[in-house]
């Protein structure tokens, strides 16, 4: 690590807080590295470090040094009013979601992993949903407190606010939840702490809301402010309109549906597959290097998706063969009992009656998000273009009380002065690096996946 040390503040998803020492000349990664070596994260690649700009989250670039992120006086060790620097804030969290859970091995990458999660559980708006909440929080009871204790576990052995979102404690109130939540604790008896997180992890991702990344758009370049909302889920992509203070879903595209993402300048234009007469949307970034931040995004959320499919798909095959497993010991079991009353040897579910005694239950595809024909990454364009990329996401951070860092917003008018150049030369037919007058021209073409 350079000389001339800086303070840096680490938030982690525990709401743990790490101090660390680095160099104004070290690079992100080696920060990074840091995070990852005081906290025992041996799977680090599901996670990030994040900034504040603007009160929203962006994630930083690990090749870039961090003091690009910092304010411009950060390098000097006072203020000029001879005041020594408050620390730099920057936040660990999940840049890449996955639903299964038993892809993180690592147990203290899980366990972050599991408590990113229950605060994204916590901020999630899914009002049709509500019955799945109350599910979440006897996973989180479970996984945290272990089997329900009559003796113990009495009265208010739980805040209500860190297990259910504010809407539904104000939609029924502490005593409601305070009632029935234990009976749905009580529900997990025997069910081991481990495989509580597992579940809770795969509930919390079947919420639209939560295993998904925001960013605020425009859609045309005299907008005064964004009103187009871009989310990278699991699956795809989905487009919302802001109205009422409400989004408004647009568009839901699955990787295997989207042909082409085109970054031209401060310019976004998704091309769904299909005909020609397919409709081109175009929307508007605010400025450049965000552009530049949503392709790396992007781009490496829908590697890792491929690269990922064949484990979630054998993950799924083992669960399947356990559920098969179980149901015949269910079978066997059932028909032995039936066998016992001579009255009932033709009834539905004995052998004699022809029928299975009970149905399979369903049990969703773990694979989901990109089974059947899946998108492949063909290539990347990118030429030399900012060095600093803008992330906008609509999580809303905690723990910081202000935002840490000034930086000029982006607007279709308006856009930063590049301080340096991306190195984005992507592989594949269409990698060659092309420069252009107005900044960054990136392309992701997707074909069929075989």
């Amino acid at each position: 690590m350079t000389t001339e040390p800086r303070d840096v503040l680490v938030q982690l998803p525990t709401r743990e807080q790490l101090r660390l020492v680095v160099g104004v000349r070290a690079t992100c990664r080696e920060l990074f590295q840091r995070v990852c070596d005081v906290t025992s994260i041996k799977e680090a690649h599901f996670f990030g470090l994040s900034v504040v700009r603007d009160n929203e989250f962006m994630f930083m670039d690990l090749e870039q040094k961090i003091s690009k992120y910092f304010p411009k006086d950060w390098k000097r060790q006072v203020h000029k009013g001879g005041r020594p620097h408050a620390p730099f804030v920057s936040f660990l969290r999940v840049q890449y979601y996955v639903e299964d859970g038993r892809v993180i091995s690592d147990k203290t990458a899980r366990h972050l992993y599991y408590c990113h999660l229950k605060e994204r559980v916590l901020r999630s708006e899914c009002t049709h949903r509500e019955e799945a909440y109350f599910l979440l929080a006897a996973y989180g009871l479970q996984a945290d407190l272990g089997n329900h204790r009559e003796l113990v576990h009495v009265g208010r052995y739980f805040e209500p606010e860190a297990y259910f979102p504010q809407w539904i404690i104000a939609k029924r109130g502490t005593a409601y939840i305070l009632r029935h939540a234990p009976a749905v604790h009580r529900e997990q008896r025997g069910l081991d702490p481990k495989e509580a997180v597992l579940r809770f992890i795969r509930e919390a991702c079947r919420l639209e809301d939560v295993p998904v990344h925001f960013f605020r758009l425009y859609k045309d370049k005299k907008e005064d402010r964004p009103t187009i909302v871009l989310g990278l889920t699991l699956k795809g992509m989905q487009v919302y309109q802001e109205a009422d203070h409400a989004p408004k879903l647009l568009y839901d595209f699955p990787w295997s549906h989207i042909g082409k993402l085109v970054f031209l300048g401060k310019r976004l234009e998704i091309q769904p597959d299909g005909p020609p007469s397919a409709r081109k949307l175009v929307y508007y970034t605010g400025c450049a290097s965000r552009s530049g931040h949503l392709l790396r995004l992007f781009s490496a959320t829908h590697l890792l998706r491929l690269t990922l499919r064949p484990t979630l798909r054998r993950l799924q095959q083992l669960e399947e063969a356990e559920e098969k497993q179980h149901y015949r010991e269910s079978y066997v079991s059932d028909t032995l009992d039936l066998d016992r009353d001579p009255g009932d040897k033709g009834s539905p579910g004995s052998p004699r009656s022809g029928r299975g005694g009970r149905q399979l239950p369903e049990h969703p595809s773990l694979g989901s998000a990109d089974s059947g024909s899946s998108p492949r990454l063909r290539g990347i364009e990118a030429d030399a273009g900012p060095a600093e990329p803008w992330g906008v996401s609509l999580d809303e951070p905690w723990g910081t009380e202000a935002v840490l860092g000034e930086a000029p917003p982006c607007s279709p008018s308006t856009s930063q002065r590049s301080h340096g150049t991306d190195g984005g030369r992507g592989g594949g037919r269409e990698g060659e690096a092309q420069d252009r007058a107005d900044g960054l021209r990136s392309a992701v073409q997707c074909d069929q996946y075989c």
